[in-house]
C-alpha cells in the first residue's frame, strides 16, 4: 500500500463522517449518472410526441421542456465531474477493498461499464438533441419565438 492509500484509510477509521461524506458522495455520484441519463431520454420521448402532433403549441412545449430539462443535465454533468474527484481519491480504500473483500470485482467492473456508457449515451443524446432545438426554433412563428426569451 502507497502512503497516501494508508493515509486514506486511516482517516477513515478515525472518522466515521468521512465515511458518511464518502459513502453519500457516491450514492450522488450514480444518481447523477441515472438522472443524466433520464433527461435525455425523457427529451427523447417529448421530442418524439412533438413529431407526432407537428404543431407550432407542441414545438413550443418542447422548447420550453428543453430549457427546463438542460438545467438537470448541467446538474448531473457537474456532479459526475466533481464527485468523481473524492470518488476517485477513495477509491481504492472505500470501493475496491469492499468488493475485493467479496470477490464481486466483476460485478463492479460490470458497474463501470454500465455507468460510462450512460454517461456516453446521455452526453450523445444531448448533443443530438441541441441540434433538434436549433431546428424546432427556427419553425416557430415569430410571436411563439419571443415566448422562449
Amino acid at each position: 500500500m502507497t502512503e497516501f492509500n494508508l493515509f486514506l484509510s486511516h482517516l477513515l477509521q478515525q472518522s466515521p463522517g468521512v465515511g458518511v461524506a464518502v459513502m453519500m458522495n457516491n450514492y450522488f455520484h450514480d444518481v447523477a449518472t441515472a438522472l443524466m441519463m433520464a433527461s435525455a431520454f425523457v427529451l427523447h420521448v417529448i421530442v418524439r410526441i412533438e413529431a407526432e402532433m407537428n404543431s407550432p403549441v407542441a414545438t413550443l412545449f418542447f422548447l420550453k421542456m428543453h430549457r427546463q430539462m438542460v438545467k438537470f443535465f448541467r446538474f448531473s454533468l457537474w456532479w459526475i465531474i466533481l464527485g468523481g474527484v473524492p470518488r476517485t481519491i477513495f477509491y481504492a480504500s472505500f470501493e475496491w477493498n469492499h468488493f475485493a473483500d467479496k470477490l464481486q470485482v466483476p460485478a463492479l467492473m460490470v458497474k463501470h461499464v454500465l455507468m460510462a456508457a450512460a454517461v456516453i449515451y446521455g452526453i450523445r443524446a444531448w448533443r443530438r438533441l441541441k441540434i433538434k432545438v436549433v431546428e424546432l426554433k427556427a419553425t416557430l412563428p415569430p410571436e411563439m419565438q419571443k415566448e422562449l426569451q
